[in-house]
């Protein structure tokens, strides 16, 4: 407005621009907030990490010299797998097919990779660290397919909560941890595999699958496991000074 004298009064409304900016502002904010909070973390965060894959060639050159991270191209020049393990698990699947149907041994995918688990009935007479005859054909078959993927593989022996004490065997932990290194010299010995890429572990009663609450259920939890490692677990928890050919 200009007064009689020639002189522009000053504007009283000149702050309605700068809040009309912090308005809108605050609306684009909680718009995001809101639309945040509708997504499936989950899936984010598989899609966010298929993307970095996507676009790291050194993550990518890992991916798939592990089966992990990457499926075939369907037409288009990268197609991201969601899960993982799908090729090992396929290949594994496959090539134990008659052991998985004769329930000679169990197949579950979980945060650390594919887990194969072998019952003790079907391994080790009870209380003893020795392979059976029987055991030693199976045995001989996951090796001639876990020689096939390239990923580590770590071998644990897990025991009921009956404690155990023999001349041989104090304790549940020396049970298991036998256990695991008795079927990891006969994967090396007669199976083949790389001494390179396996590791063992011995858990005891401490890790059940279900709690020791009959004979049926400590059946369930005496076991060797046989954990393909996925990328992120061997990363996180492997020696980092390991280089295999």
């Amino acid at each position: 407005m200009i007064s009689g004298s020639g002189h522009r009064s000053p504007a009283h409304d000149r702050w309605l621009v700068s809040y009309a900016d912090f308005i809108t502002l605050l609306f684009a904010f909680f718009a995001m907030m809101y639309a945040i909070s509708s997504v499936d973390a989950d899936k984010l965060s598989k899609v966010s990490h298929a993307l970095q894959v996507a676009f790291d060639d050194s993550a990518r050159g890992r991916s798939i010299a592990s089966g992990a991270g990457m499926m075939p191209e369907r037409g288009s020049r990268l197609v991201a797998a969601i899960d993982g393990a799908i090729d090992v698990r396929a290949l594994v699947t496959r090539e134990l097919e008659g052991e998985l149907a004769a329930h000679r041994l169990d197949i579950v995918a979980d945060h650390r990779g594919l887990v194969l688990s072998i019952p003790e009935a079907g391994l080790f007479p009870i209380g003893t660290d020795e392979i059976s005859p029987v055991a030693q054909e199976l045995i001989a078959r996951v090796a001639a397919t876990i020689a096939k993927v390239p990923n580590l593989v770590r071998v644990e022996g897990h025991t009921d909560d009956l404690p155990i004490h023999t001349a041989r065997f104090l304790s549940n932990w020396d049970l298991s941890t036998a256990r695991a290194s008795r079927v990891i010299e006969f994967m090396i010995n007669r199976g083949g595999v790389d001494a390179r890429r396996l590791s063992s572990a011995g858990y005891a009663e401490f890790r059940p699958r279900v709690p020791n609450t009959s004979a049926e259920t400590r059946k369930q939890n005496r076991r060797v496991d046989l954990v393909i490692l996925n990328d992120a677990t061997a990363n996180n928890e492997e020696p980092s000074s390991m280089v295999l050919p």
